[in-house]
């Protein structure tokens, strides 16, 4: 339990400098945005080629994989249905408010959780290569076709997954893991350096947004929060859960880390993809934060009673 909430500590506590800094004017609305550029298009890709080279490609077609994907499937498919009916975003807005909805921190998050908490970092490779290899790239490329003036081609459309740095990243990690390929140093430290300042970026930039950034609830409804929240922490849990227990016979560790990792928070990367798109970033910030916060007790309750 300890290290769950000391995984929650850290990440409250960089975004509280972030807060900070932006209070005393240190950083700026304009350093949110260089910050968050800096994530998206150079640390979070060198740490992607970093994280995945070691991934256990195996672990891609374990029962785990198919029941944290039918979590996503059901929580996804809730939020778009009601998001469409009632809240009205448009395309980028909607993608926006699924990631919210589905899209887990397996990174920062995670990681620790799976070692300290599950006792196996490998039991979270399954999220992190669904998110990274196939969410993350189908939303990155509707977005892009949903921000392009104009009419956008299919060549376009079908390449715009290979122009994006994120997931170009994704596949060379993953060429490596499959190969068995080890980076020279000489390549691999300077990664290591650049992608360590990811989720510090990541962190600060979100930090500084709700400092200075428009008041929380200003871009989205209270209902529209309560129905993310909701799909998140409870609908993708519980839908990740009964599949694995009864139609993939999943039980004891492996069915823990379904749930487990099935119910953590946003991950921050969406505020910097909502930023770099310009498509609901209050949306995704107050999503974060009341996810992030939520998510502590939730899994605290998951952990006592499948441990």
């Amino acid at each position: 339990m300890g290290a769950v909430l000391e995984g929650f500590a850290t990440i409250g506590t960089v975004i509280a400098l972030g807060v900070l800094l932006a209070h005393l004017r240190v950083l700026d609305l304009s350093s949110q945005v260089l910050l968050s550029r800096l994530a998206f298009f150079v640390a979070s890709p060198a740490l992607m080629v970093t994280v995945l080279e070691d991934t256990d490609v195996s672990e891609v077609f374990s029962p785990n994989l198919a029941a944290t994907a039918v979590g996503v499937v059901v929580a996804g498919t809730a939020y778009v249905v009601v998001a469409r009916l009632l809240f009205a975003r448009d395309l980028g807005g909607t993608v926006i408010g699924t990631l919210c909805a589905t899209y887990v921190n397996a990174g920062n998050l995670g990681l620790p959780i799976a070692a300290y908490v599950l006792g196996d970092v490998a039991l979270v490779a399954p999220t992190l290569l669904l998110q990274m290899l196939v969410m993350q790239p189908i939303a990155l490329a509707v977005l892009d076709h949903a921000t392009t003036p104009g009419r956008v081609s299919m060549r376009r459309v079908l390449s715009q997954p290979f122009r994006t740095p994120l997931t170009v990243a994704s596949l060379i990690g993953l060429a490596l893991a499959i190969t068995g390929t080890q980076l020279p140093r000489v390549v691999e430290d300077p990664l290591a350096l650049v992608g360590a300042m990811a989720v510090p970026a990541m962190l600060l930039a979100y930090g500084v947004s709700l400092r200075l950034g428009p008041k929380p609830g200003a871009d989205a409804s209270a209902g529209e929060l309560g129905w993310i929240v909701t799909v998140k922490l409870l609908l993708q849990p519980v839908a990740a859960y009964l599949a694995g227990r009864f139609a993939l016979g999943l039980e004891g560790e492996a069915l823990l880390a379904v749930a487990v990792l099935s119910a953590l928070p946003t991950a921050q990367n969406i505020f910097v993809h909502a930023t770099r798109y310009d498509r609901s970033v209050v949306l995704a910030r107050d999503a974060i934060f009341l996810t992030t916060m939520l998510a502590v007790p939730v899994i605290l309750v998951i952990t006592a009673l499948l441990a």
